[in-house]
């Protein structure tokens, strides 16, 4: 059937700030295996549901409202999948466009402006923003961290008065089990082990900087392994990516770009192939 469901919590359920939780007690949980059964379960999802011209997802069969003569096709053969590797697991987050966007896609470590709604597999809403809102994605589930990813923002216009509006964004739909999201930890009404789906907009993109140090986060994965909390240049226990001062030599990164261009990889002072903001003896 429709999303009928509509049991709305605090609009900060699932960043980890939760109105209420408990957690699992089993210290021998298998999450591996957890995986496998929230991916059967998407699956068996997929098979029982389409997506209705009203732009909702329905349950297969549901005529009550439908159009007699409206496809209902499986979203097993309209979703698109992203493989995750989250603590040595595999996981499959599975998303559906239902609008490309005009403007750039985020990284998963960017903010992003935003609507969203968030449901369990069996219809039940436990949060929803219908006004824009931004989220910098490292403080999200890893499902909306890796989903964004998948889609591009709308583009700022203008008005007379000064003021804007986002046109042309990307919208659609984000799927990931509970390894992404609140893993074996209930949240208020959402159980846990549970899988999430997401309806999202997505009208602007953030590149984020979260030091201010001039080198966007993205950029402070050294070693390019997707984890930006491993890299950290001078040993002091911050990674770069919350570090002011990368290199740790009193100068801040921010204060490194030694030819005045904006851009501190190309300044290298005494020419050993190390851009001063990362070299500590230039």
């Amino acid at each position: 059937m429709k999303l009928k469901n509509i049991v709305v919590l605090c609009s900060v359920a699932f960043l980890g700030l939760a109105c209420s939780s408990s957690s699992s007690s089993d210290d021998n949980f298998d999450a591996a295996a957890q995986a496998v059964t929230d991916d059967a379960a998407l699956l068996t999802y997929f098979d029982e549901h389409y997506l209705h011209s009203d732009g909702e997802i329905w349950t297969i069969g549901d005529v009550e409202g439908a159009a007699p003569t409206e496809e209902q096709i499986p979203l097993t053969d309209q979703v698109s999948i992203q493989n995750v590797t989250l603590d040595d697991i595999a996981y499959k987050l599975y998303y559906l466009k239902t609008a490309d966007g005009a403007g750039a896609a985020p990284t998963k470590v960017d903010s992003v402006l935003t609507t969203y709604r968030g449901s369990l597999l069996d219809s039940t809403i436990f949060d929803s923003r219908s006004t824009v809102i931004w989220f910098d994605l490292l403080g999200v589930v890893s499902g909306w961290s890796h989903g964004f990813t998948n889609f591009n923002a709308g583009e700022i216009v203008v008005n007379e008065d000064e003021s804007f509006d986002f046109e042309n964004n990307g919208a659609g739909w984000i799927f990931f089990p509970s390894g992404l999201g609140y893993k074996n930890f209930a949240q208020s009404i959402i159980p846990e082990n549970s899988p999430l789906v997401f309806k999202i907009e997505l009208m602007a993109v953030n590149t984020a900087d979260h030091d201010r140090d001039g080198v966007a986060t993205k950029d402070e994965d050294l070693d390019n392994d997707g984890d930006i909390y491993n890299d950290d240049t001078d040993e002091d226990g911050i990674p770069n990516f919350g570090d002011s001062d990368d290199d740790g030599d009193g100068i801040l990164t921010k204060d490194e770009d030694a030819n005045g261009d904006g851009d501190l990889s190309n300044d290298d002072t005494d020419g050993d192939g190390i851009p001063d903001y990362l070299d500590a003896d230039n």
